[in-house]
């Protein structure tokens, strides 16, 4: 009886190449997620900055603006207008009268609170159409851009 030799692996995908898609991949994703804000009337803007404030918030302008990776004057503007309508409340520190304080109004936390739901039902009702094998791929997958985003790729 011959012998097999034995099946030789594909070499793994240049990470650039892997980069490039996940990148793509991405931003699609968050563009298509993006227009359940809009049904409930948040900017992308308004929404990204929201959600610092909910998650690590209070925090001041400065903080604010570096989380959004924006000018002070453009997160002043903006913050503007979300206070006008009530999204979040700013304060003065009590030991520093010049800190300002940036926390998320209750209507504020309901608003981002409700758009992540949207966003997340949306993209559930997509994964339902997927088989049960690339859904668990998709969860290992997950796992390892949460691992990239937290600055621990080389970790096991």
């Amino acid at each position: 009886m011959p012998q097999r030799s034995p099946r030789a692996r594909p070499s793994p995908p240049a990470p650039p190449a892997v980069a490039d898609r996940v990148h793509s991949a991405a931003i699609h994703l968050l563009r298509r997620l993006r227009k359940q804000d809009e049904a409930i009337g948040l900017t992308a803007a308004r929404m990204s900055a929201l959600s610092v404030v909910v998650f690590a918030g209070p925090v001041t302008i400065g903080q604010l603006a570096d989380a959004e990776q924006v000018s002070g004057p453009t997160i002043t503007r903006l913050l503007a207008g979300m206070e006008r309508d009530g999204l979040l409340t700013r304060t003065r520190d009590t030991g520093d009268r010049r800190v300002v304080w940036i926390k998320a109004s209750p209507k504020g936390t309901r608003l981002l609170q409700e758009g992540r739901r949207r966003r997340i039902a949306a993209l559930a009702d997509d994964l339902a159409s997927l088989d049960p094998a690339d859904l668990a791929l998709l969860a290992k997958a997950a796992e390892l851009i949460e691992r990239i985003a937290r600055g621990a790729a080389s970790s096991s």
